[in-house]
């Protein structure tokens, strides 16, 4: 037999024969276990996201694309083999430090991002630098898992309703712009949260992503594709929400044009990505991949070291923060204190002990008291358990003196609800500086607790419009000027 008969017959590299996969991949699996276990809290509440909004139904299918998108890439494998990365403990640490800050601030989607960054620090510590490099897009992918972004809703929602005033006076049709509230002769439309266009964005950046990924392989181009899928939705979702408000005008009703508008909506928006993967196939690259890098030498004799060094390190920070938080908060901080409060009787309503009734609407008023210990994280939930969270809800805020309401009325009803938070005396709203100069306070000792007012509204068959006005009179009129000033001597005790 000659030398090229017996080169034909060689046994093939061992990655090609799965040596050198297996324990590695067992590892592998046991950790993501480990660090599954410890941020099932983030898990659990992404997959609430997902199953409750309709700006985040999309995000089941981003496991089955990212499996697939390894699946067609498995060939750039065949001549890699696992190689533990034990400095990937730093970026693990890095997760850790940055789960703890987004914990003691209360930002879900914080924690969320870091447990996957731990999850992915734990894949390259076990396979290494040259396999993730290889499967970079679909572990990437994996990003849109962590349902991101809420916190744009508020701009969105302003950057809409300005574009359906310019367009309006564009047009000269007369008009009446307050805030998010926008009343023509054809009646009132509301820019709700479902009319951000936040559900919109994140789908088109999630298929955007995906359709880089596929159909390009310069970095110029993808990132193209990305910019346009970011840009494209926002202008898209102004010019969508001032159509459906052009056929309330002509119509002569708010009401029919509003009917079915998340209909509209989605038929707009997949024609709009209808015309950006028809803008992109002519520069789509179809070239061939370049051939799989050149097979890595055997392992040494310290390979079994080196893995468990690579996955204890790895784990050990990714998990340090949780962990320091777990035996920091041994001893629960408890529930919020309720206690009830009244409103002040107004022009045409009678102060009925626990309640303020005016006509057929009923207004009732509490405080939410937190322990000194508690994490303005409790604040966030108990918010949003008090005010709800529907996408269609409409939303405005009522200024007066001393605080900022809040308010929220569920879609096809007219019941209401208006929140106001304090901290340390003052008010505190909730973004990112109350939640920080919340924590700051609380590393340093200072005293004061959060406490949280929350006046409801009930009116059953009325008109929502009604309700609004009524609650925006009450409050501007100083009918809960008592619960504010009880709520900010409440927030100054230890």
């Amino acid at each position: 037999m000659n030398i090229a008969a017996r080169a034909t017959i060689a046994p093939p590299p061992a990655s090609l024969r799965g040596e050198g996969w297996v324990v590695p991949l067992l590892v592998l699996a046991a950790g993501l276990v480990a660090l599954g276990w410890v941020f099932r809290a983030e898990g659990v509440a992404a997959v609430t996201v997902w199953e409750n909004s309709a700006a985040y139904n999309h995000c089941w299918l981003v496991l089955p694309v990212a499996l697939w998108l390894g699946w067609t890439r498995r060939h750039r494998l065949a001549a890699l083999a696992p190689r533990p990365t034990p400095w990937a403990a730093l970026p693990a640490l890095g997760a850790g430090c940055a789960w703890w800050l987004a914990e003691r601030l209360g930002v879900m989607e914080g924690r969320q991002f870091a447990a996957l960054a731990a999850m992915l620090s734990l894949v390259l510590a076990v396979l290494g630098w040259r396999v993730c490099r290889a499967m970079a897009a679909p572990l990437l992918y994996l990003v849109f898992l962590v349902p991101f972004g809420a916190f744009l809703v508020p701009a969105l929602q302003r950057v809409t309703a300005v574009m359906i005033v310019m367009g309006l006076e564009l047009l000269g049709i007369p008009h009446h712009a307050d805030g998010l509230i926008i009343e023509l002769a054809a009646g009132t439309f509301l820019v709700a949260e479902a009319c951000a266009g936040l559900r919109f964005i994140i789908a088109s950046l999630a298929f955007g992503a995906l359709y880089a990924l596929v159909m390009f392989r310069s970095p110029g181009r993808r990132v193209l594709v990305m910019v346009l899928a970011l840009v494209v939705p926002v202008v898209a979702n102004g010019m969508r929400a001032l159509g459906i408000v052009l056929l309330g005008h002509h119509w002569g009703s708010a009401e029919a044009a509003a009917a079915d508008h998340l209909i509209y909506g989605w038929v707009f928006f997949s024609a709009v990505i209808l015309l950006l993967i028809l803008a992109g196939l002519p520069f789509r690259e179809d070239r061939p991949e370049p051939a799989p890098p050149i097979p890595l030498p055997p392992a040494g004799p310290w390979r079994g070291g080196r893995l468990a060094a690579a996955a204890g390190l790895t784990l050990g920070a990714g998990l340090a923060m949780p962990g320091l938080a777990a035996a920091l908060d041994r001893a629960p901080a408890g529930g919020a204190e309720r206690i009830v409060m009244a409103l002040s009787a107004g022009e045409g309503c009678a102060d009925e002990g626990a309640a303020l009734r005016c006509g057929a609407l009923v207004l009732r008023a509490e405080l939410r008291r937190f322990p000194a210990s508690a994490r303005w994280s409790a604040v966030v939930a108990e918010r949003q358990l008090a005010s709800g969270q529907e996408d269609e809800a409409v939303t405005f805020a009522i200024q007066t003196e001393g605080a900022r309401w809040e308010a929220r009325q569920p879609p096809g009803g007219a019941d209401a609800v208006a929140v106001a938070a304090w901290h340390g005396g003052a008010p505190a709203g909730d973004g990112l500086r109350a939640r920080a100069t919340r924590l700051w306070q609380g590393l340093g000792g200072a005293a004061g607790r959060p406490v949280l007012a929350v006046i409801s509204i009930e009116a059953p068959g009325a008109d929502p419009r009604q309700a609004r006005a009524l609650l925006r009179r009450l409050l501007e009129q100083g009918a809960a000027a008592g619960v504010a000033a009880a709520a900010r001597a409440q927030s100054e005790g230890g």
